[in-house]
């Protein structure tokens, strides 16, 4: 049986510091790619598959964009989204739906609760709508995190012709495609490929090739030669950031406050770019995401990529501090693999 990398491979990158005790060791690895792709920083296996999960996202709106989904401005930015369920969200994604005439029925993503307060709340009253209708009093699909993907998926697969119940299946025109631009972007194979939270197929590849993947996309603005569709992805990302995750949530800050592409995924990963192609990969091999954040910032401080003191006041909102009694007694830290670096 396959897996990413172990134990022995991955090294010490934040801990969790409670009244001068570490209570909890994240371990991991990272990596920082420049312009050229070429590895300037690395801690622990970046070589060893590791699934993206949901920083993929970007790379699948560029495959049903290519594919024909005519995404513009706010659209392009939700099918990129792990979006927190907002009313904003949710209508955004149903007048997706709506323009490729479909409807919530169509999406194969499971359902879920908003994680956005005010709107769970008025979905668990009944008075939650949307498009034009009053929700069901239950779960919603619209409210799972990836509703704009699938939503994007379906709009593709409607401009195709093509079947709309197995959109998720990896044989699917569409999903085979969608392989097809991963492996151009982050330069290499694919090697497996399984069933993401969502559905959808996800496939494994390096750590290495995912951040070589998030450099090209962020640098594809400023390049003529690159691809059109990517540097779409990349300018409706930092323009409508409060799509891609929600208002005050960490990617959104780190989009607003500096200007980087930034993607979360399940399980401890991030993905953080620079508009000049410099970018920074990071997988918890815990899969708690936590001090992924602190980490992949800090590394990209450390290539050059941010300026020191702009991170302070990011951190700030991204890192949670550790709690005791209501009232901060510790703080999650970076570890020495990664202090080094910055030396």
């Amino acid at each position: 049986m396959g897996g990413t990398f172990t134990v022995h491979d991955a090294v010490e990158l934040a801990v969790v510091d409670r009244n001068g005790f570490v209570e909890s060791r994240h371990i991991g690895s990272a990596v920082v790619v420049g312009p050229g792709g070429e590895v300037e920083l690395q801690v622990g296996d970046i070589e060893a598959p590791v699934f993206p999960r949901s920083s993929l996202k970007p790379f699948q709106a560029i495959a049903s964009m290519q594919a024909g989904a005519p995404l513009v401005g706010e659209q392009v930015a939700l099918a990129c989204a792990s979006h927190v369920g907002s009313r904003a969200h949710m209508e955004l994604a149903a007048s997706m739906l709506a323009k490729a005439g479909l409807s919530e029925d169509d999406l194969r993503c499971p359902t879920a609760w908003p994680q956005d307060v005010p709107t769970r709340t008025a979905l668990v009253r009944g008075e939650l709508e949307i498009g034009g209708r009053t929700l069901a009093a239950e779960k919603s699909r619209l409210a799972f995190n990836c509703s704009g993907k699938h939503a994007a998926f379906l709009w593709a697969c409607v401009e195709n012709g093509w079947d709309l119940e197995s959109y998720l299946d990896a044989d699917h025109p569409l999903q085979r495609h969608v392989i097809e631009v991963v492996e151009e972007f982050a330069g290499e194979k694919i090697a497996h490929l399984a069933v993401d939270g969502c559905g959808a197929p996800v496939p494994a590849f390096s750590l290495r090739g995912l951040a070589r993947a998030a450099g090209r996309l962020a640098a594809a603005p400023s390049d003529k030669n690159a691809n059109a569709r990517a540097a779409t992805v990349a300018t409706a990302m930092l323009d409508y950031p409060w799509a891609v995750h929600g208002e005050g949530e960490d990617n959104t800050v780190v989009m607003e406050d500096l200007g980087l592409v930034c993607k979360l995924g399940a399980e401890g990963v991030l993905i953080l770019a620079a508009p000049d192609g410099t970018a920074c990969a990071v997988k918890m091999l815990d899969g708690n995401g936590r001090a992924s954040t602190l980490v992949g910032l800090t590394l990209m401080a450390a290539a050059g990529a941010v300026e020191p003191e702009q991170l302070g006041p990011v951190l700030e909102k991204t890192t949670q501090p550790i709690l005791g009694g209501g009232e901060p007694v510790g703080r999650v830290r970076l570890a020495s693999p990664v202090l080094a670096l910055l030396d």
